[in-house]
């Protein structure tokens, strides 16, 4: 088949070296524009493109899909399917009707639960146990297609965002490829999303990522490894974000701590919370290198009623 490609993260990389790696013809690859990246804030171009350019598959970058000039570009493309994989930007109407066989996103959970932009995170920070990956068709409504094809993946006690979505990326691309073959021959029925069990995961802000010390030491782990690498939890100290990376969870039978208390140790800091302390693993203070917690409090040396989350509301 002729497949036009959507997507733009390294997420969806795997599944875009998937189909050119299988006998489908890619004869484009749609994804965002250059943006500012790095340190520098220099433009760059996504991980997909530099994938599709490397491949010599034509690339198109439209900041949006209404253009008229990228709509006309699309069609006479005259893709048959068009695979999507979190390409960030709005299919209108118009163009939903153009490959024959539809738009197919791969989404990364089992729909309909965690519709929306951040599913894998949502689904580590509600502490889900098991998620998956979805194939379905685009429709007007948000992540409402019906579903082509699923598969599952357990959720690890220590699973960041990024673990997760790197291995559902890989998996996801087989599920994707096995999907459009079988669009192909005619072997797969879609089959409208049921009306029970909907979530919706929108979009992690900065604000998701500062650590409420006040919850219980487990909702605490997970709402910093949901929000790792992106956008980084974190914290205040002395007025000045600290990033915090995952912790762990202690059993310290000593006094207990208040939420945002802090214990150091020669090796170690325990940091209190709303129900039991968890040690911190490695921090960033602003404007310097990440390092281990242990070292941050010697240069630190945090007084006996110095919190983090001070002042921050966390």
């Amino acid at each position: 088949m002729r497949v036009l490609f959507a997507g733009t993260p390294e997420a969806a990389v795997p599944s875009l070296r998937a189909l050119l790696a299988s006998e489908h013809e890619v004869v484009g690859v749609l994804t965002r524009p250059d943006a500012p990246s790095g340190r520098g804030r220099r433009r760059a171009p996504s991980p997909v493109r530099v994938v599709a350019e490397q491949a010599g598959v034509p690339v198109l970058a439209p900041s949006t899909l209404r253009d008229p000039q990228a709509g006309r570009v699309l069609r006479d493309l005259a893709p048959d399917v068009c695979p999507v994989v979190a390409y960030g930007v709005l299919v209108p109407p118009d163009l939903l009707a153009v490959p024959r066989l539809g738009w197919v996103n791969l989404h990364f959970s089992v729909l309909p639960a965690w519709r929306g932009a951040a599913p894998v995170q949502r689904a580590i920070m509600a502490g889900d146990t098991m998620t998956g990956a979805t194939t379905f068709l685009l429709e007007e409504g948000l992540d409402t297609g019906p579903v082509l094809g699923t598969l599952t993946e357990p959720v690890r006690p220590t699973d960041t965002a990024g673990d997760l979505l790197d291995r559902l990326a890989h998996a996801g691309a087989g599920l994707l490829v096995s999907t459009l073959d079988a669009l192909e021959r005619g072997e797969v029925v879609p089959v409208p999303q049921p009306s029970e069990g909907v979530s919706h995961a929108p979009r992690i802000t900065v604000d998701d990522a500062l650590v409420r010390w006040g919850r219980p030491a487990y909702a605490v782990d997970r709402q910093i490894r949901g929000c790792t690498p992106a956008p980084g939890a974190w914290t205040t100290f002395r007025g000045e974000r600290l990033k915090v990376h995952p912790v762990e969870l202690v059993d310290d039978t000593a006094a207990p701590l208040p939420a945002g208390g802090l214990r150091v140790g020669r090796h170690e800091v325990l940091v209190g919370t709303g129900a039991g302390p968890v040690r911190l693993g490695t921090v960033q203070p602003q404007g310097r290198a990440a390092m281990p917690a242990a070292a941050w409090a010697r240069g630190a040396r945090p007084g006996q009623d110095e919190r983090l989350g001070e002042g921050s509301g966390g």
